[in-house]
């Protein structure tokens, strides 16, 4: 069993509601420590054996996959965690503007709100990027009013164009 289906079995596990928090709180301290780490050392690109990196963030090699399987589609060149064993080397060569948004998705305010990101975006720019993401996360109605002119460009309302 790789250590990605050894993670993915970890969460599936069923667990009264205090047992699901511990576990999901446990986990969320241990990811947030690596972003910071790798938000201080943006310059870095991370890379070794996933045992190494997981001893180095102190993390389980397990823990460590799904902290991987978070960031998988934020990096340069994603990794195909199916493959990956303890012996793999790994390289996270991140880009900060996709993590950016990734975490705006996740609605995962308590990483893209890091003070860490000051070293990467300047507070504007991510202010900026928020709202560029708001903005497009905004349902438009493709739906045309009764008065309004037609789409069809005839200069009639659409009632009574090609609403008929």
């Amino acid at each position: 069993m790789s250590i990605y289906s050894e993670w993915k079995d970890l969460t599936d596990i069923e667990r009264n509601e205090a047992e699901h928090n511990k576990f999901w709180n446990d986990y969320l301290i241990q990811e947030k420590n690596v972003y910071e780490y790798i938000l201080t050392n943006h310059d870095e690109i991370v890379e070794g054996t996933v045992s190494e990196l997981a001893k180095k963030f102190e993390m389980e090699n397990t823990y460590f996959l799904g902290f991987l399987d978070g960031i998988n589609d934020s990096l340069v060149k994603e990794l195909d965690l199916d493959l990956l064993t303890e012996d793999s080397n790994i390289k996270l060569e991140i880009d900060f503007e996709k993590l950016f948004y990734n975490m705006l998705d996740a609605k995962a305010h308590w990483l893209y709100n890091l003070p860490m990101w000051d070293n990467i975006f300047p507070q504007e720019e991510r202010d900026k990027m928020t709202k560029d993401y708001n903005r497009s996360k905004i349902a438009i109605s493709n739906k045309v009013g009764r008065n309004e002119p037609c789409p069809c460009g005839s200069g009639k309302k659409y009632k009574k164009c090609c609403a008929q």
